[in-house]
């Protein structure tokens, strides 16, 4: 409405104001939900790498970074189901190592078969015959500056065991303070006190034809004694043991449910403001004998300016902010759909805060025009 363009153009530093207010709002939402998100995705991106319809696991494990041994035998005793089409090994072991600067600092020691998926940050048996090298290993590239490496290759040394760090991978990064080190499954025995019949992880690809739901029951019926879970089962897993049972995963759930709160309350609040600071214009459009319906609207076309202006502003502030985090907090990740589905809700706190103060505006007394 063109009355609603004009109250907002006479008072251009308070649309600034408010419109400045609910970017903000919108930007801590968004951000906070990135947070949130990148948290839920780094901690099952290890489950997520491989492509293992399966997962044989010890009796009580909640998350993959916390996995138990599993005796060997379950590899070999998997393949007499019907359907397993090939087993693989995964296992994570916390370690000590020691940069090349001499400082130590606790790594999380990946070991896994060449072949548990092509996302996986190992060779592939099906590019390449070969495995990883002997005492080789990477690291991803966000935990470089943590392990104090600024190139390739370099040596460390994992339980007092010299390794060779041949290069950097990507999207891998820890968000447990404990950079990830990938390497074979052979040589993350070697590095540890593991014996040779040990085992942690079994993943079961499941042959073309066959139920995965039915392979899963028939493996579980046969094996009480472990855990056997679908990949989404065991992501899911992991992300729920980290975001319930954890004062890190709490913590940042907490941190975007407040976001939501108290972006809320700064548009609630700005949008009231700036109603408040145009009573007297109500007041003259009630003198000249403007309808309830009238000044309704004239409201909702402010607050949806005010809202549409600030989700702008807000969501191309998010995007540069959050590359600008991730140089600190590599994990965090903001999906594209994140500021689509926020941008409705922030919009509707817009049009409720107008109607907040609509009992103000159709309250106030026509006369005050006249006395003011």
């Amino acid at each position: 409405m063109r009355l609603a363009w004009r109250n907002i153009g006479s008072d251009r530093t308070r649309f600034l104001i408010t419109v400045l207010g609910i970017a903000f709002s919108v930007f801590l939402m968004v951000f906070l939900g990135s947070l949130l998100i990148g948290f839920l995705r780094a901690s099952s991106t290890v489950v997520e790498a491989t492509d293992a319809d399966l997962w044989i696991t010890a009796r009580g494990v909640t998350c993959f970074d916390f996995s138990a041994l599993v005796p060997r035998r379950f590899e070999g005793l998997a393949h007499s189901v019907p359907g397993v089409a090939g087993t693989s090994r995964l296992l994570i072991l916390f370690a000590m190592c020691q940069k090349p600067s001499g400082n130590h600092k606790m790594i999380a020691l990946i070991g896994a078969d060449p072949d548990v998926g092509p996302r996986f940050p190992l060779p592939s048996l099906a590019a390449s015959p070969m495995a990883i090298e002997p005492d080789t290993a990477l690291v991803d590239r966000s935990d470089l500056a943590a392990l104090e490496i600024s190139s390739f290759p370099v040596q460390i040394q994992i339980n007092g065991r010299r390794v060779n760090l041949l290069r950097s991978t990507d999207g891998f990064s820890s968000f447990i303070g404990c950079p990830y080190i990938f390497t074979s499954f052979e040589n993350a025995l070697r590095y540890s006190s593991l014996r040779p019949d040990d085992g942690m992880n079994v993943l079961v690809r499941v042959a073309p034809g066959y139920s995965v739901r039915a392979v899963q029951r028939e493996l579980q019926s046969r094996f009480p004694e472990v855990d056997v879970w679908t990949r989404e089962e065991f992501s899911r897993r992991s992300q729920l043991f980290w975001i319930t049972q954890t004062g890190a995963g709490g913590g940042i759930l907490i941190a975007a449910l407040l976001g939501v709160v108290i972006g809320t309350v700064i548009a609630s609040q700005q949008i009231y403001a700036t109603t408040m600071e145009n009573i007297e214009e109500f007041a003259t459009l009630k003198a000249m004998g403007a309808s309830r319906w009238f000044v309704i609207r004239v409201l909702l076309a402010q607050a949806l300016a005010c809202g549409v202006a600030g989700c702008i502003v807000g969501v191309a502030a998010t995007f540069p902010l959050v590359r600008q985090a991730q140089s600190f907090i590599a994990w965090i990740y903001t999906p594209w759909w994140l500021p689509l589905l926020l941008t409705p809700p922030s919009l509707l706190m817009c049009c409720a805060a107008a109607i907040m103060s609509v009992r103000a505006a159709l309250n106030v007394d026509p006369a005050r025009v006249f006395r003011a």
